[in-house]
């Protein structure tokens, strides 16, 4: 099977003791491994891929923690190199009654925004593999040269790129950056998932469909546009798919989005997807596929974190099995 390369932040996600309070009012928290993009290859990892992150991160203990998180997760770790110039980043999170989140993150910058260019090796990746990167590590560091490089490369090697925005305001100085930077890179895409909290933001329009519509550009093949518990849509030049997602009691929905980009690129990976086929692929699996997804990130709401909280495959198979097909499923 090919390889997923995840290129960006890996950082320390403290989480708090306490539920329902303001960020400022939390008096205690616990430490797990995160960043969206290892989150990403971490989900892919434990469920049976072979995938690895490029990055930097400190030469300091939260560094040492991470590697050894994401070793645990079946991660290659080889290609994460070390610096003295800055540490390794933090975020601190608060978690609402609902399970969703606010952040204040620590980096100016951090060790992950020093990667260069240089240390990018474009003979890493072969026909197949799959690149895939968010928004978080596109602020103007050496980090955004290097994941220009890294997608330059994949794509001459045949591989497919997959961009999970996951905008983060709090870590740009301006919000019109952010968006920016997320429509420089969208069109360098095969896949792109968004959510429906981002897709009025970066696109600028209102109606779902016409926004929908306005990412197909560049490169960009297939669209996944997510909305948590409500499910997920896979849009491709063939049509739309629909997949309700699943019941589960939500404790924390930090890494959910990223299991569900893991086990969506997984299954890309177990077919074979590459840029000639990536349509055909989703087209004919896009059921299970989508499933499996949706599955994935819901479990991984019920636990604290994000790679601490990812959950084994045959658990998402049990969900599956648990919760038949919805009449809604399929194609419109």
């Amino acid at each position: 099977m090919s390889r997923l390369y995840a290129i960006g932040e890996v950082l320390i996600d403290f989480i708090p003791l306490q539920k329902g309070f303001a960020l400022k009012d939390v008096t205690a928290f616990e430490r797990a491994p995160g960043g969206a993009p290892a989150n990403v290859a971490a989900a892919a990892a434990k469920y049976g891929a072979s995938a690895a992150v490029l990055t930097k991160l400190g030469t300091d203990a939260f560094g040492d923690f991470l590697l050894e998180a994401l070793r645990q997760a079946g991660v290659d770790t080889r290609h994460i190199l070390r610096t003295h110039e800055a540490n390794t980043g933090l975020a601190f999170v608060s978690l609402r009654e609902n399970g969703e989140r606010d952040f204040s993150f620590y980096r100016n910058p951090s060790a992950d925004l020093l990667l260069s260019e240089s240390e990018i090796d474009a003979q890493l990746f072969q026909a197949g593999d799959i690149l895939h990167f968010g928004s978080v590590d596109l602020v103007e560091s050496p980090m955004k040269q290097a994941h220009r490089k890294a997608i330059r490369a994949v794509k001459e090697a045949g591989g497919l790129v997959s961009f999970d925005p996951n905008v983060r305001l709090p870590l740009w100085t301006d919000a019109e950056d952010c968006r920016r930077a997320i429509l420089e890179f969208l069109p360098k895409a095969h896949l792109v998932k968004i959510s429906d909290e981002e897709l009025t933001f970066i696109t600028g329009i209102e109606d779902e469909e016409t926004a929908i519509s306005s990412l197909f550009r560049g490169d960009v093949q297939a669209v996944v546009y997510t909305r948590g518990p409500g499910g997920a849509q896979l849009h491709t030049a063939a049509g739309r798919y629909n997949a309700p997602g699943f019941a589960v009691d939500a404790q924390d929905t930090t890494g959910a989005g990223d299991a569900f980009v893991g086990g969506l690129l997984l299954h890309l990976l177990e077919r074979g997807a590459n840029p000639a086929n990536l349509t055909a692929v989703l087209d004919e699996h896009h059921a299970e596929i989508l499933r499996f997804a949706n599955a994935s990130g819901a479990l991984t709401t019920t636990n604290k974190g994000a790679i601490s909280a990812l959950p084994e495959r045959a658990a998402v198979e049990t969900l599956m099995q648990s919760q038949p097909l919805h009449p809604l499923s399929g194609k419109e």
